[in-house]
């Protein structure tokens, strides 16, 4: 059985530890002068839409920003003349699903950010995403070449389809693992889903609570997954999830691409079941944005960070 961190896996060495008052607003991957990277916890919107100033993620950088005002700059490979490290202006170069987790690079002030976002633009950047999907995928290795466009048959606005005259997209699979497993009984860390604990530890108390606990049980009977590593060849709205449901192997936890698409407008109006819960295994859909790599000033970055506990503690279970 193998464990987390699956092959060829390499963190980024450049962690930044926060003052205790701010620890669960932000998992900081890097920061320096001009950047700010974060592992963004799924459950967690990247804009706000509604609620307090810790519902999205860019209003937490910006409470994150504010609080550090006064100290030195931790590393200075950004800073120029013309950025003063005081500004609190954050811009996201990079935006997640709420439902899936990774990387998130926000640059501090609006000149990085349309420096970065240029890069963005020219498709010169490789993102690297982990997920676990239902059954085991036939093929070690292959590209998912599926045009797409907008699902007019769904009630969800936002959903949309493999199509023939939609736009062109395509997306790298590669195996990484193969395995079974018994649903019966918890999962280490499956139990952490609340509609307000996207960034919270876990706990022996939220591991027992009972409807999260019901949320990784189901018949006694072994069922298959496999976890793939993905590289997006196109950035297409959804594409990742939409791309591995067309082929047959829809990720675990999809409340939208799943199956069944009231389990996402229940989500969105907070009336998830316990028996809702139950059917999607995972708190969350197991789609993780691993790694993002791309030339910047004549220089390669690369930011990576592994899953949540609920996604490893899954796999390492199997």
């Amino acid at each position: 059985m193998a464990a987390w961190p699956p092959r060829g896996f390499t963190p980024c060495p450049s962690v930044v530890k926060i003052s205790p008052r701010l620890e669960n607003l932000l998992n900081i991957v890097h920061e320096d002068a001009g950047l700010l990277v974060i592992n963004k916890p799924a459950g967690l919107v990247c804009h706000p839409t509604k609620g307090d100033e810790f519902s999205s993620l860019i209003s937490r950088a910006r409470l994150y920003l504010l609080s550090t005002l006064n100290r030195p700059v931790l590393h200075s490979a950004c800073a120029t003349e013309d950025q003063p490290s005081t500004s609190v202006a954050p811009h996201l170069v990079n935006r997640l699903d709420r439902e899936t987790s990774g990387i998130v690079i926000v640059a501090k002030n609006s000149e990085l950010a349309g420096e970065l976002g240029k890069i963005w633009e020219a498709r010169a950047v490789e993102k690297e995403y982990l997920a676990i999907v239902h059954g085991h995928v036939r093929d070690n290795h292959g590209l998912i070449d599926a045009p797409l466009g907008k699902d007019e048959r769904s009630i969800v606005a936002v959903k949309d389809c493999v199509r023939p005259d939609g736009a062109p997209s395509q997306t790298e699979f590669r195996v990484e693992r193969r395995f079974s497993q018994s649903l019966v009984g918890p999962i280490p860390h499956c139990g952490t889903w609340t509609r307000s604990s996207a960034s919270l530890p876990v706990t022996p108390s939220t591991l027992n609570h009972p409807v999260l606990h019901s949320a990784c049980a189901t018949e006694d009977q072994p069922s298959t997954f496999s976890l793939l590593r993905l590289i997006p060849r196109t950035g297409r709205k959804h594409q990742i999830r939409i791309h591995l449901a067309h082929l047959g192997h829809p990720i675990v936890g999809d409340k939208l691409y799943g199956g069944d698409e009231d389990l996402y407008m229940a989500l969105v109006e907070n009336r998830l079941t316990p028996e809702q819960l139950a059917r999607l295994i995972l708190p969350h859909q197991a789609l993780h944005a691993c790694a993002v790599r791309f030339l910047w000033r004549g220089q390669p970055m690369e930011f990576s960070c592994p899953p949540e506990p609920w996604f490893t503690g899954f796999l390492n279970h199997g």
